[in-house]
């Protein structure tokens, strides 16, 4: 429930919940938007994309990101190259094998056949 000031109007705040600091009237983080501040999107681009969020909700935010611009662009570049090196060993893992869209449609075909086939046998048995 929000907080509401002595007129009535809702009290945005930012709360720690376990998951770092997010808003006190959604579970949007301070980290959910530190990458559009800063590609300095507007807050009608944010909302485009989160569209749950309020401009009083996004400007909260924002005046902490503000003051804490350096600590918080940081820690999202190592969020991002922890993304990008997981990526990076799924890939390794699990390679995407180059060949044409027909090349793909007969090996998933070839694929969904065995494992109907090891289902049949199975249920055989």
């Amino acid at each position: 429930m929000d907080a509401k000031t002595a007129n009535g109007t809702r009290q945005v705040t930012l709360v720690d919940r376990g998951r770092g600091l997010q808003l006190s009237t959604s579970r949007i983080t301070v980290a959910d938007l530190t990458p559009y501040f800063r590609h300095d999107y507007t807050y009608e681009e944010i909302i485009r994309w989160l569209p749950t969020l309020a401009t009083d909700e996004i400007a909260v935010v924002e005046e902490y990101y503000r003051a804490h611009k350096k600590e918080l662009d940081a820690e999202d570049d190592r969020t991002i190259a922890y993304r990008e090196e997981q990526a990076r060993l799924q890939a390794i893992r699990f390679p995407i094998p180059d060949e044409t869209r027909e090349q793909k449609i007969a090996r998933f075909k070839e694929i969904i056949k065995k494992r109907r086939g090891a289902r049949d046998e199975g249920n055989s048995g």
